[in-house]
């Protein structure tokens, strides 16, 4: 079959031009879109020119556009990365220095010499460097979701607040049982947070503090001077006004690990005349049981 007059034997193009256009025509378009700011990827797929080879010979000599150059602090990784090869560092031990990861390493020294075997102290110590840079990485990544999540909150609003009190209360408050009805407001618990947000959710319904009794229980073995200075700055009172400590027996069989300077034992606090306050509570937390359970039915049906 003849040539076409677009095409002819010997242009190098391996048949994949179809017939459509010469080498120097595809060339200039080529170059056109390399200047154009163009990759070599974004030109092979525009102009569907599928061979490696190919689309070489049509860009000699035609210099890449600058955004896709390497950027400069990888260029100085690698240099950093050589250096430390030519030391007779490993690819361990240059990861934990530089951050990098093993397959960019290799990649970057693979021409250099290798670094003579380790001895068993050498690896171990490699081993426990890596280790804790991990364990580092690991730590900053669970403080950012912390941070990440503790912003998704900002200010409560007072019925966010409300609700949250009512279910704070009902986990950790004191409840009246059946066969011993005592109708009374006491909370206690040894997280600083817990004990704050509960004092807001009260300040949230008017309860005066003149109304609230503050005492410490702590273990025997325990600081008890230190935690009730601790819980007295805590909560805005004098240490004198706190009731008396009640000190928990020691067992020596249990492995209690709630202990040293971070241990200040719990807090009670109590609100005097609190029967009617308790039982608004305990129709809250009801109201709040009966809503969920018709968001469930709710849900049920629609799925």
């Amino acid at each position: 079959m003849p040539h076409t007059k677009h095409s002819r034997p010997g242009d190098g193009t391996g048949g994949l031009l179809k017939g459509t256009a010469t080498f120097e025509e595809l060339r200039d378009r080529v170059v056109a879109l390399r200047r154009e700011g163009l990759s070599r990827r974004q030109i092979r797929d525009r102009l569907k020119v599928a061979n490696n080879d190919l689309l070489n010979r049509l860009l000699e000599g035609e210099p890449p556009p600058e955004w896709t150059k390497r950027p400069r602090a990888k260029d100085d990784l690698r240099a950093r990365a050589r250096e430390l090869r030519k030391q007779g560092r490993t690819y361990d031990q240059i990861q934990v220095e530089l951050g990098c990861s093993k397959s960019s390493i290799s990649l970057w020294v693979r021409d250099l010499p290798k670094p003579p075997p380790r001895t068993p102290e050498e690896a171990s110590a490699i081993a426990k460097r890596g280790w804790e840079a991990t364990l580092r990485r690991r730590e900053a990544d669970r403080q950012q979701t912390k941070l990440d999540a503790a912003r998704e909150i900002a200010r409560l609003t007072d019925r966010e607040l409300f609700l949250v009190g009512v279910g704070l209360y009902w986990s950790e408050g004191a409840k009246s049982k059946g066969s011993r009805r005592r109708e009374r407001v006491i909370f206690v618990n040894s997280d600083p947070g817990m004990i704050t947000a509960f004092l807001a959710w009260l300040r949230l319904l008017e309860v005066d503090k003149d109304r609230l009794r503050f005492s410490v229980q702590i273990h025997e073995t325990a600081d008890a001077a230190a935690a009730e200075e601790f819980w007295a700055g805590h909560v805005g009172v004098d240490r004198g006004h706190l009731l008396k400590t009640s000190l928990k027996k020691h067992n020596p069989r249990t492995n209690r690990t709630n202990t040293g300077e971070g241990y200040h034992g719990c807090l009670r606090v109590t609100v005097r005349d609190g029967a009617d306050l308790y039982r608004r509570i305990e129709g809250w937390w009801y109201g709040i049981v009966v809503s969920a359970g018709q968001r469930i039915e709710e849900m049920s049906v629609f799925a």
